[in-house]
């Protein structure tokens, strides 16, 4: 029944008019930053509502707890090992400005399948995948670009911050106070000019990473200092964009997501409690986010999904959705339409689900249980003592904490999971070990700096 009841709404679906799809993508939110995940220092009305009226994803991941091998996931459904976008050219965990590396121009993004199925597409905001013109948005499949083409600390040196429409830098250095709300009017005039026909919106912002720029008019105004007041100014413009949707009346044939890049830095206000660890790492802190999903009609109000998903999931989502194609070479997600809709006794289609830290593989999941490895190898910062720990086991469904190791009382389930862990590696690769399904990132002899124009 469950299998009838998913087909013929995706036959509706295809049937009627393609879904609008709209992704908002905060950066370095941690899991407890807005009110329906826990936070009770920033208020985030919108997002509480838009909760009400949805399904929040309590078990759902990114693969990197920083930036650029995250995003690469997102766009392409593909491990950042998958695709070499798990390090930079020199072995550092993102992408830095006038880099030689970038995604790879032969990787199918999310935006080139929707495209091909007649999709208006847009990316609004920081793209962190490369900022050679091989490697912009509008390379990817995006119609159009607009945004900070990588983290707005990385302006400091020799390159003013750059903002760019299309691939034209057209401010140097970046106002930065005012972008969340410039993000916010781009991305209205792009649903209003294409509420005729299916329309894609990437809207990864900058907010709420380091350093903290809130709106002038959101300055002071929460509790919880800058990051508070970023926080709020995003949900405020959240709700802008929905009320747009209504007004515009494709409210009802619109799917929203809002979930995040990778847990909070847990400095400055930000908070990834009850998870333990914060950005850049493995534990949960580090790459389990929050996640939204609204779609009037078809998601189920008030409801919630435990179930483990991830951004390697929406590429192939998305794609079930407009009736699309996936990509010919190997991806990693799954289409979780299921879980999506509510379907009774619908479940994570994810076997095992990888924690890799650059190029180290850290941890596996399968279900409720994950396997915490032991590291041999020495990563900047970390202490004999971390390094050396032993192999870890728990049970995420009472412990998201990472407290009560299980290992010596599961040998089964330890070994179970190693397997696992076995398979990744041989597909993946682990440290400096390639894996048989590896792809080349893409590459240009000589990188050039985006500068303004004179």
């Amino acid at each position: 029944m469950k299998f009838f009841i998913l087909i013929s709404l995706l036959i509706t679906s295809a049937s009627a008019r393609k879904p609008n799809i709209i992704l908002i993508y905060m950066d370095d939110m941690g899991y407890s930053d807005i009110g329906c995940f826990g936070s009770t220092k920033n208020r985030t009305p919108v997002l509480d509502q838009m909760a009400q009226e949805g399904m929040r994803f309590t078990d759902f991941y990114v693969t990197s707890g920083v930036c650029t091998p995250s995003r690469s996931s997102l766009l392409t459904g593909c491990y950042p090992r998958r695709l070499n976008m798990h390090i930079d050219q020199n072995n550092k965990w993102v992408l830095f400005p006038n880099a030689r590396k970038g995604l790879n121009p032969d990787e199918k993004t999310i935006a080139e399948i929707l495209k091909e199925q007649g999709y208006a597409t847009a990316c609004i905001g920081k793209w962190h995948l490369g900022d050679q013109p091989d490697f912009l948005p509008t390379r990817h499949g995006f119609d159009s670009y607009f945004g900070i083409p990588y983290s707005n600390d990385m302006g400091r040196k020799n390159i003013p911050l750059p903002l760019l429409r299309d691939e034209q830098v057209i401010e140097a250095p970046v106002a930065q106070s005012p972008i969340t709300r410039r993000y916010t009017e781009e991305a209205l005039k792009f649903i209003q000019t294409n509420r005729e026909k299916p329309f894609f919106l990437y809207l990864p912002h900058t907010s709420v990473h380091l350093p903290l720029f809130p709106g002038e008019k959101f300055q002071g105004k929460s509790s919880n200092g800058k990051y508070g007041d970023w926080i709020e100014e995003v949900d405020t413009c959240t709700g802008i964009i929905l009320e747009t949707l209504k007004k515009e009346k494709i409210d009802q044939n619109t799917l929203v997501i809002f979930t995040s890049d990778n847990g909070s830095n847990s400095r400055n206000g930000g908070s990834n409690a009850p998870l333990k660890g914060s950005k850049g790492s493995t534990h949960e802190g580090g790459m389990r986010v929050a996640c939204l999903m609204r779609w009037p009609g078809k998601i189920p109000a008030k409801s919630s999904c435990s179930e483990v998903a991830s951004t390697l999931d929406l590429l192939p989502t998305f794609t079930a959705l407009a009736a699309g194609k996936l990509p010919e070479k190997k991806i990693d997600g799954h289409d979780i339409s299921d879980l999506l809709f509510g379907m009774r006794d619908a479940k994570s289609p994810h076997k095992a689900f990888y924690y890799y830290h650059t190029k180290q593989l850290q941890a596996v999941r399968s279900g409720k249980w994950k396997l915490v490895l032991p590291q041999t190898e020495k990563l900047e910062g970390w202490s004999d003592k971390k390094r050396n720990s032993p192999i870890q086991l728990f049970n995420l469904s009472v412990d998201p904490a990472e407290s009560n190791n299980l290992a010596e009382k599961n040998p089964n389930i330890v070994t179970r999971l190693i397997r696992l862990v076995k398979v990744a590696q041989e597909d993946l690769g682990d440290g400096d070990n390639k894996g048989k399904g590896q792809r080349p990132a893409g590459w240009v002899d000589e990188a050039k700096p985006l500068l303004l124009q004179k």
